[in-house]
């Protein structure tokens, strides 16, 4: 009975430690380009991401290291340990939904974005479809933590990415525990894989204040129960399903596929992202030699050129890329589980290009309808 109630806090008291490194640790502060929805100020943000997972998965190194935890205690406590997760992530949805009034939606859609004109923030729903919309969509835009030390958005995507690798690492130990004769290149290459993915979101930690998330989201059940369950859980849904296999011994160019399958995703998504995060902060300034082009109505700008001259969304074809990488990388092609995850980001990205295409048209207007022209796909080029 002890492990597995150990099992169920483990991500609680994860989370915990997080939040207290997240406070104590130095931090770089930025401004972001979301304005507060009551002031019109510009944010202001505390980033410190990357050193706090460092210590943490250091200090997961060090427990392993001197005996205090096996390797690969989250893997035996997994399910446990998903169940306290997921519960957590209920809980806390429920209150910081409950607590805002129903006022505070509406607020959150009156809200605006650096740049210009007064502009709605979030690109969802209307607040007024009810609580279950409320509470699935949330209605707080960017609520924030101890006199805005914390961020909730950025504090929750750092806990999910922090839980995930620390996941990655303990399932990979499980395999290597288990099949210590011949383990597979697979689970390295994986890990390998996916680690990037997440470092590369906290060394480019500032670029996500201009995504679709921070401006256009609201705080509730599907950000706060996605990012403490299932970011950490789901997105190592391939471990969960190869770990306890063999060696596959997959022929050689099958890894070289993969790698290179989530690279030119990566390149696609990073270099978009951050095309785009140049373009906000100076519309004059080139991007790896590119030179920005963009329409105008003589008040507004949209780039269309470069990686956004190639489609609407090519960093969602990039995402979309890196999880069908990460799902060939481990070798086994015709195992179900590695491939839920690229089905999730089809799931997920689809629904959200349309939502932020219809944002754009309310916030853009005509402009927007000369840039559909110009650049008629709206994620994969002369497919979709």
């Amino acid at each position: 009975m002890i492990g597995p109630l150990a099992g169920f806090f483990a991500p609680w008291a994860v989370f915990a430690g997080i939040l207290l490194l997240h406070l104590v640790l130095p931090a770089r502060r930025v401004t972001g380009y979301v304005r507060d929805e009551r002031t019109g100020e510009l944010l202001r943000y505390r980033l410190n991401g990357l050193p706090v997972f460092l210590v943490v998965i250091g200090g997961w190194f060090a427990a392993g290291c001197c005996g205090a935890m096996p390797w690969d205690w989250l893997w035996s406590h997994r399910w446990p340990g998903a169940a306290g997760a997921l519960t957590l992530g209920l809980l806390l949805s429920a209150a910081v939904v409950l607590t805002a009034p129903k006022a505070a939606a509406d607020e959150a859609g009156a809200g605006r974005a650096a740049g210009g004109a007064s502009e709605p923030v979030a690109g969802q729903p209307p607040s007024g479809t009810g609580l279950i919309a409320d509470l699935y969509l949330g209605r707080r835009i960017n609520p924030r933590m101890f006199r805005g030390r914390v961020d909730a958005k950025m504090y929750l995507y750092l806990a999910g990415a922090t839980l995930l690798e620390l996941n990655l690492l303990s399932f990979a130990a499980h395999h290597f525990i288990t099949h210590a004769g011949d383990p597979s290149p697979g689970v390295v290459l994986y890990v390998v894989l996916l680690t990037w993915f997440v470092c590369d979101y906290l060394v480019f930690e500032r670029v996500h204040l201009y995504t679709y998330d921070l401006f256009a989201e609201r705080v509730g059940f599907k950000l706060v129960w996605g990012c403490l369950f299932w970011y950490p859980y789901f997105y190592a849904v391939g471990l969960w399903a190869v770990a306890d296999l063999p060696n596959p011994h997959a022929p050689a160019w099958l890894p070289v596929l993969a790698a290179a399958t989530f690279f030119a995703g990566w390149i696609l998504a990073r270099g978009a992202n951050m095309q785009k995060f140049h373009f906000k902060r100076d519309p004059e300034r080139a991007f790896l030699g590119m030179v920005p082009r963009a329409l105008s109505d003589g008040e507004r700008r949209v780039l269309c050129s470069g990686f956004w001259g190639v489609s609407r969304h090519v960093n969602y074809l990039g995402e979309i890329l890196m999880a069908t990488g990460l799902a060939l990388s481990l070798g086994w092609p015709l195992v179900l589980g590695p491939w839920l995850y690229p089905m999730y980001y089809l799931a997920l990205l689809l629904p959200r290009e349309r939502d932020d295409d219809r944002r754009c048209a309310a916030k853009y207007g005509p402009l927007w309808e000369r840039y559909r022209e110009k650049v008629p796909w709206r994620i994969l080029p002369r497919v979709y």
